[in-house]
């Protein structure tokens, strides 16, 4: 027993060894990043023609699995109408594109046409199921709103009869956004477990929680969103079949007038800011942008995605920006959805498709895809400890600076804010406008960094992998001696290396560095932004420290920074 147990235990650290050893610079072998996704992504299209919708979908870079144009409708007898805009031509250029088209069917809010149609479901099918096959559609979304809780079965069984006679085709609901568990009204029309066994997927309108005539507030906050998700779940939907609805428009209030929350596209609102020199704020609690825009009455009157006119006056717009979508989107790989579905294509931020598929599908920056630290560029992204450098870039192989460092550092171990006093004091003269200002106090504050010199910080210079070793090495509770067999680098010594050599060999045996192929460790070369992700999400594993200010007692690490730099300080 003991033999087998011996023999288990060097299995399981070999595995381990050769995990870590797999993801360093220099080791040719790759491996595939977990949490990758193909999620579906799927956008409704609302007014416009062929030639618009061509122009939209081209923006989205070929990011989209099926639109939903509006072709369908329902009369006031709960007849078909198909709209005079279908157009088969466009649906055969979308399907050599590999995208499917859906078209959705809507009663456009009036609730007598909408009962009349489940009433009369079996006529309405037929008719629906010719046209499919007529225009080579590929399914159907059902999006009937307004109808009431008494037709609930009559709605489950429409969409019964319409999978049961398009068994070949897609088959959606649109449902509405249940945050509060209603079962009576138009949120009590639609049985989530039902529904959900008789289509493809539910597409959930998480969207609208304020709207035209009510308070000002945002369309879709975190909270109204999260509690949809967690309802339709709980409700019998399968997270494989759950797709969430996101808006790309948002809401506008005038000051001083009575009613409010009439629709903007959220591409109108990035404009109108720009034009009126506005200002845009975002709300931590609901995770939405509110921008706020004063126009003149002598200012040129802006004309809206919608084609209405907005006069002077001061207006609060509440809507989605990069950051409010990415908070959805994140949400969709929190309960591992389906994907997403948008409304409407044509109405979203300038910038939205440089992330949005990427995004989605857990790819956050696209320089890293076929990287061998992607991994842990993804997993230090999501601990807040790094982000990227652009929008989709994170810059794998630029050198790390001090800058960064210190930044990396402060939201790692979760240090305080600077005070007034610090601002004043601890400040360097070379930091005065740097982007990084703020980490850089507090990590001289807490004696992380200290300055360069008189009074400068240098915060563009590049760190080197054994500088980032020995701070790690002072934050981390790192037992002396850990699982891994301790390497025995071929360009280190305790001689060469006096003030870094003991932290070397000790994030060696504890698995956080493991050098290079070659049995190199090259402390003196400049570390990487992706070598840092790798190895701060190594050091990740182990217990921050519990310091105060100065715990860290780093003269000797700074005075070898400077020797190392070999270089005089100058005044910019």
């Amino acid at each position: 027993m003991y033999f087998v147990r011996r023999i288990l235990i060097y299995i399981f650290t070999f595995i381990l060894v050769t995990c870590y050893i797999i993801s360093l610079p220099g080791i040719s072998h790759q491996v595939e990043a977990s949490g990758i996704q193909d999620r579906f992504n799927m956008a409704y299209i609302f007014g416009g023609n062929t030639a618009t919708y061509i122009k939209n979908i081209d923006k989205t870079g070929n990011s989209l699995d099926a639109i939903s144009p509006d072709y369908f409708g329902v009369d006031q007898n709960g007849n078909l109408i198909i709209h005079s805009k279908i157009d088969k031509n466009f649906i055969n250029e979308m399907h050599s594109r590999n995208i499917k088209v859906t078209p959705y069917i809507s009663n456009e809010w009036n609730r007598e046409s909408g009962i009349k149609a489940l009433l009369n479901r079996e006529t309405l099918v037929a008719q629906i199921k010719s046209a499919i096959y007529e225009y080579n559609l590929d399914g159907i979304n059902v999006d009937i709103e307004n109808v009431d809780h008494p037709y609930r079965d009559d709605y489950t069984d429409f969409v019964r009869l319409l999978k049961q006679n398009l068994p070949d085709k897609v088959v959606s609901v649109a449902v509405a956004a249940n945050p509060n568990n209603w079962t009576q009204g138009w949120h009590g029309s639609y049985d989530y477990n039902a529904l959900a066994q008789y289509s493809d997927y539910i597409m959930l309108m998480a969207y609208d929680e304020h709207y035209s005539g009510g308070e000002p507030g945002p369309v879709a906050s975190a909270n109204f969103v999260e509690k949809s998700i967690l309802y339709a779940l709980n409700n019998g939907v399968p997270k494989e079949k759950l797709v969430l609805g996101i808006p790309f428009y948002g809401r506008y209030w005038k000051s001083g007038q009575q009613t409010g929350g009439y629709g903007i596209a959220s591409s109108d609102v990035e404009s109108i800011v720009q034009r009126y020199n506005g200002t845009i704020s975002y709300d931590e609690v609901s995770q939405t942008a509110i921008a706020t825009v004063t126009i003149s009455d002598t200012d040129e009157k802006p004309r809206l995605w919608s084609g209405v006119y907005l006069n002077a006056g001061t207006y609060s717009i509440w809507y989605d920006n990069e950051r409010a979508l990415k908070y959805k989107l994140d949400l969709v790989r929190k309960y591992d959805l389906k994907g997403v579905g948008s409304w409407s294509l044509g109405q979203e931020p300038s910038d939205t498709w440089s992330y949005f598929n990427q995004y989605l599908n857990g790819v956050y920056f696209t320089d890293i895809v076929n990287h061998w630290s992607r991994i842990h560029v993804m997993d230090i992204f999501n601990k807040g400890w790094m982000i990227g450098t652009a929008v989709n870039t994170f810059s794998p192989d630029k050198n790390l600076t001090r800058a960064e460092a210190a930044v990396i550092m402060v939201r790692a171990l979760g240090l305080s804010e600077e005070t007034a006093e610090d601002l004043a004091e601890n400040s360097f003269e070379d930091t005065a406008n740097h982007w990084a200002k703020r980490e850089i106090i507090i990590a001289k504050k807490y004696g992380i960094f200290k300055g360069v010199g008189d009074n400068y910080f240098m915060p563009d210079r590049p760190m080197t992998r054994e500088e980032i070793f020995v701070i790690i090495d002072r934050a981390f509770n790192i037992p002396e001696t850990g699982i891994f067999p301790v390497q025995e680098f071929s360009d280190i010594s305790r001689e060469l290396n006096s003030w870094s050599y003991d932290s070397i060999i000790k994030l060696s045996s504890n698995g956080i560095v493991f050098g290079f192929s070659d049995s190199t460790c090259r402390p003196g070369e400049k570390i990487t932004r992706a070598e840092m992700a790798a190895i701060m999400n190594r050091a990740s594993n182990f217990e921050i420290k519990n310091f105060d200010i100065n715990d860290f007692e780093i003269e000797d690490f700074e005075n070898k920074y400077s020797e190392n730099q070999n270089s005089e300080i100058v005044s910019p």
